[in-house]
């Protein structure tokens, strides 16, 4: 397995360099004459957003023809899934075939720097797009390594909140929590019948690396050291996941079947139901709560609680999607334009309602929502009690062998396996030889 590893990332900044010096491309067909962006047609991958892929589409449409409309530009969109866009992302820079702009996740975007598959908004580059000084410079530092040229740039801002259903906390005459503590009490005690007091995507490896890496942060712990060498199996991070975990196998708030949940659809559906009383997530969660019947008022957030006397009152961190252009692609004027497009403050603010997006743009407002109070408590993680995933290369191995350890764990819970801090330790170990040995 381990040579398997190393081979497939040699292939990978082979293969990306090869497609480099020959010249050759995937992207998109069109005559992509120079100078002219007659007859060209760029292909957009663009990350699931919205309350379904089918809904991303019919957001992104209009905005996409109007692009055409100015440019004479055609956009071929292809909405990912989050479960499947990493890999696919993958794979095109193995085999230099696939879209000439993609959306990434800003904490994907050293990984996918250090491949050399994308274009680096150099002086020129960031020009053509309009300057990177237009960007909120916590959003901006999320599209490369420090100190490098960026490869990726900022599309949209999200942070992580703790919803809350307001009529459930009111019938239980509770307020929403302020500690660690206080929302496991009130966890259990919104939890009876057939309601839960908290639903989670417990089988999203995704989600569950982010609340890793929260939970983490809160007790002092940290995944990498200052040289970058990874420190996975901590007491601080296994006191961290264990706290987590807790939330299924002995706090008992969530429902076993939320092993199962894979994406935030089954778990925001649960808590826009009533079956569930709270719910972890990010602010696009509320076009998802929208389309499955809630209305603005009907929920509340506040920051994730952090237990009492924590380390460091992190909430978030910095999350977001950036847009990249992969360096194959024949049409490189032609997606400068178009990431510049995509970036405007126009297209930002047509955004920023349907798909419950922060700004990334300098002195925009966050318009998402008309709720104030949600819109500050987001803001305020985002701007004052975040903290950055490990910005290093093996970033998204960092996540992918840890979130799915702990999609396993909750797996094992859900069948009455008692998890204890020896498995928690065992997985992180394990995971930090992956990481290693994938280079």
């Amino acid at each position: 397995m381990e040579a398997k590893k190393k081979a497939v990332a040699a292939t990978t900044i082979a293969a990306a360099m090869a497609m480099l010096l020959a010249g050759c491309s995937g992207g998109s067909s069109g005559t992509g004459a120079s100078g002219g962006n007659s007859g060209t047609t760029l292909t957009y991958w663009a990350s699931n957003q919205g309350s379904s892929l089918q809904n991303d589409k019919e957001v992104l449409t209009p905005i996409l023809k109007d692009f055409t409309k100015q440019t004479g530009i055609k956009v071929d969109l292809q909405v990912i899934g989050w479960n499947d866009l990493q890999t696919k992302i993958q794979t095109a820079v193995t085999s230099g075939q696939g879209p000439d702009v993609v959306n990434i996740g800003n904490t994907w975007g050293t990984s996918f720097q250090s491949t050399g598959a994308f274009v680096p908004f150099d002086s020129k580059n960031a020009s053509a797009i309009g300057g990177l000084d237009r960007f909120v410079k916590t959003a901006l530092d999320a599209g490369g390594a420090p100190g490098k040229t960026p490869t990726s740039v900022p599309l949209y801002g999200l942070a992580y909140g703790l919803y809350y259903n307001k009529a459930l906390f009111q019938q239980a005459g509770l307020q929403p929590p302020t500690t660690w503590e206080d929302f496991v009490a009130d966890g259990k005690k919104l939890t009876h019948g057939a309601q839960w007091g908290l639903t989670l995507a417990a089988a999203s490896y995704t989600e569950n690396i982010h609340f890793a890496f929260l939970t983490a942060a809160q007790n002092g712990g940290a995944f990498y050291d200052a040289s970058g060498k990874p420190t996975f199996n901590t007491p601080e991070n296994v006191a961290g996941l264990q706290r987590y975990l807790a939330l299924m196998q002995t706090d008992k708030i969530v429902n076993p079947s939320n092993a199962q949940y894979d994406s935030d659809a089954q778990p925001s559906s649960d808590f826009a139901s009533g079956k569930a009383a709270m719910f972890l997530s990010q602010n696009n969660a509320d076009t998802t709560l929208k389309a499955d019947g809630m209305k603005v008022g009907d929920w509340g957030v506040v920051a994730l609680p952090a237990p009492a006397g924590a380390a460091a009152q992190i909430s978030t961190f910095p999350a977001g999607i950036n847009m990249s252009v992969f360096k194959y692609t024949k049409h490189l004027p032609q997606a400068l334009q178009f990431v510049k497009y995509m970036t405007s403050s126009a297209v930002q603010s047509e955004l920023a309602v349907p798909y419950s997006v922060l700004p990334v743009l300098q002195g925009a407002k966050a318009d998402f929502t008309t709720d104030a109070a949600e819109a500050k408590a987001f803001m305020d993680a985002y701007q004052n009690h975040s903290k950055p995933l490990p910005q290093v290369a093996s970033e998204a191995d960092f996540e992918s062998t840890i979130g799915k350890g702990l999609s396993n764990l909750f797996a094992q819970i859900a069948t009455g396996k008692n998890v204890t801090n020896a498995d928690i330790a065992s997985m992180l170990t394990s995971a930090q030889q992956q990481v290693e040995a994938a280079g």
